[in-house]
C-alpha cells in the first residue's frame, strides 16, 4: 500500500518535478559507470519496476549485464552499485576516505538528530570520537566480558518463556527481537525495555518496529531530491513523532543517572555522561543502537532457525557439536561459543546467504574520485550489493545451497579484510556493534537449538518452509517464521 501510495503521488507532482528539474538541471559528468537504459526524470525507474523481484534481486541481476560497477538513476537519483568483490574492495578499501560519507535516507534527516550520529555522520572530528568512545569503552572486550552475565540471564528468560509456550504456534521473531531490545538495554542503561507476556503496543518494540518500517517506506523525494523540504507523504514527520515518543521512554533513567553517577562506567549511559555529553547526542546515540541493532540481529537469527529447519543434517550436526560441549544443562554460555566450530559456520553461511543489510549502509562520495577506470562524482551515492558478492559463483560454490562446511576451513572473519564475505561491511565504515552482535547472535540460537525442537504449523515438512525475501530496513523472511517449540532434553 505504502508503494501504491508513493506512485500516486508521483503522478500527481509530475508538473512540479519537471519545473523544478529543468530550472536546477546540472550538466551531465562523463565517464560515469554503465548504466541501465536511462531517460529524464525518470531515469532508470523503468528498469527497476519492470522486474518482478525485490530491489536486491534486481540490481544483483542488472550487474550481470552492465558490470560489477553500475550506475542506476532513480527519478533524478544518481546511485552507484558495486556488486563484485573487486569493486566492493575499491569502494570500501582503496578509495575508502572519498567514499565514506553517508547517504541519509530523507525520511531520517531530523533536525539536530544527524549532526550527533554515529551511523549517519560524516567522518567528522565527533563522528571520531564517537567511534574511539565505542571501540575503546563501549564495545571493548572488557566492557562485553563484564555484561557476559546479563546477556546470558537475557537469553536464558527467552528460554524460560518458550518452555511455558511449548505446543502453541509461534512468531519467533517477535520474541527474539524483544529479548535482543533487554541485551541493549542492559548494555546503553541497565534496564530492561520488553516484558513477556505484557501489552506492549506502546512501548519499545511497538515505537522502534514503527519507526524502522516508515523509514523504509518508498519515498517520492529518495527519486526527487528538490521535493524533500516539502515532505509530501509525511514520513519525516512521522518517524520525528515516533523519535519523539522513544527518547521520552528513557528521559527519566537519563535524568535520575545524571544525578546518581558515581564508579567506574558499567554501561553506555555511563560511558556518554563522563564524556560530557548533552540530551540530545544521547538520545541519538541510544536509538540507533537500539533500532538497526535489534533489527539486523533479530532477521539474522530468524533466517539461521529457518535454514536449520530445511536442512535437518546440518540441525543434527548442530545439536551433536551441543550436545558435546554444553551437555545436558540448559544454558548455553558465551564462553561455549568458541568450542562449537559448525555453529559458528552455520552463523556465518547464514549471513553469506541471507546479510541482514544486503546493501550495506548507503556511502556518499564526499569527493569526486576515479574508481575501476570510472568517475564517481562529489555526493553520488554508493551502493555495495554484499548479497551479490557473497552468492557470487565466482567466489562461492554451490552460492545459492546452505553449506555450512565451506567455513569450516575458511580464512573468512567478519572483520572485513575477506571481500568475498563482508556482512558487516569494512573500512572506517565497518558495523561498530559487530563485536556485541557476533556474540549474541550464536548466543540466542544455539540456545534456541539446544533446548528445543522445532515443527511447522499445519503439518508442513521442512521442505515446504517458504524462504522468500522480503527487504525493508533488513532482508526479512516474508511471511515471518511461524514455528511450534517442543522441548528437548539435551544429551550428554
Amino acid at each position: 500500500m505504502e508503494a501504491v501510495a508513493a506512485l500516486s503521488l508521483l503522478c500527481c507532482t509530475i508538473p512540479l518535478i519537471i519545473l523544478l528539474y529543468l530550472l536546477l538541471f546540472k550538466p551531465k559528468h562523463y565517464n560515469l559507470p554503465p548504466s541501465p537504459p536511462s531517460w529524464p526524470l525518470i531515469g532508470s525507474i523503468p528498469a527497476i519496476l519492470g522486474s518482478d523481484k525485490p530491489l536486491h534481486l534486481t540490481l544483483t541481476d542488472l550487474a550481470k549485464t552492465h558490470g560489477p560497477l553500475m550506475l542506476v538513476t532513480l527519478g533524478t537519483a544518481p546511485t552507484v552499485v558495486a556488486s563484485t568483490r573487486d569493486a566492493a574492495m575499491e569502494v570500501l578499501k582503496s578509495h575508502d576516505k572519498s567514499l565514506s560519507g553517508r547517504h541519509i535516507r530523507m525520511s531520517f534527516r531530523i533536525k539536530e538528530m544527524n549532526k550527533h550520529s554515529l551511523v549517519w555522520s560524516n567522518c567528522t572530528d565527533t563522528w571520531k570520537l564517537l567511534r574511539r568512545l565505542a571501540r575503546t569503552e563501549i564495545f571493548s572486550p572488557k566492557m562485553l566480558q563484564n555484561q557476559e552475565p546479563v546477556r546470558e540471564r537475557k537469553v536464558g528468560e527467552l528460554v524460560e518463556f518458550l518452555r511455558e509456550k511449548e505446543g502453541k504456534v509461534l512468531m519467533i521473531s517477535e520474541f527474539v527481537f524483544g529479548t535482543l531490545l533487554n541485551i541493549l538495554g542492559n548494555v546503553i542503561f541497565s534496564k530492561d525495555v520488553f516484558g513477556y507476556g505484557e501489552k506492549n503496543e506502546i512501548g519499545m518494540q511497538s515505537l522502534i518496529k514503527e519507526l524502522l518500517v516508515i523509514g523504509a517506506s518508498p519515498n517520492v523525494a529518495e527519486f526527487y531530491p528538490v521535493l524533500e523540504p516539502l515532505d509530501l507523504q509525511g514520513l519525516r514527520r512521522r518517524c520525528a513523532d515516533r523519535v519523539s515518543r522513544v527518547n521520552k521512554l528513557w528521559e527519566s533513567t537519563v535524568k535520575e543517572r545524571r544525578i546518581s553517577r558515581s564508579g567506574d562506567p558499567k554501561d553506555m549511559l555511563d560511558v556518554l555522561l563522563d564524556n560530557g555529553f548533552d540530551d540530545v547526542q544521547i538520545n541519538v546515540l541510544f536509538l540507533e543502537t537500539f533500532g538497526p541493532g535489534s533489527e539486523t540481529s533479530s532477521a539474522t537469527i530468524e533466517w539461521a532457525i529457518a535454514e536449520l529447519i530445511r536442512n535437518p543434517d546440518k540441525l543434527a550436526k548442530v545439536r551433536q557439536e551441543l550436545d558435546q560441549v554444553v551437555g545436558p544443562t540448559s544454558q548455553v554460555k558465551e564462553s561455549h561459543i568458541p568450542q562449537l566450530p559448525y555453529l559458528q559456520a552455520c552463523m556465518k553461511e547464514t549471513m553469506r546467504l541471507h546479510p541482514a543489510a544486503p546493501f550495506l549502509l548507503p556511502h556518499r562520495a564526499v569527493e569526486t574520485c576515479q574508481v575501476m577506470g570510472y568517475t564517481i562524482p562529489k555526493d553520488y551515492q554508493l551502493l555495495v550489493n554484499a548479497y551479490a558478492i557473497q552468492r557470487d559463483p565466482n567466489s562461492w560454490k554451490e552460492p545459492s545451497k546452505f553449506m555450512p562446511e565451506r567455513f569450516l576451513e575458511s580464512e573468512a572473519d567478519y572483520n572485513g579484510n575477506y571481500f568475498d564475505f563482508i556482512p558487516f561491511g569494512s573500512g572506517r565504515r565497518i558495523c561498530i556493534g559487530m563485536p556485541l552482535a557476533t556474540r549474541t547472535i550464536p548466543l540466542i540460537v544455539s540456545s534456541l537449538v539446544h533446548n528445543f525442537s522445532w515443527s511447522l504449523p499445519d503439518g508442513k515438512r521442512p521442505e515446504e518452509l517458504a524462504m522468500n525475501e522480503m527487504l525493508s530496513l533488513s532482508l526479512a523472511i516474508d511471511p515471518s517464521l511461524t514455528i511450534i517449540p517442543k522441548v528437548r532434553i539435551p544429551h550428554a
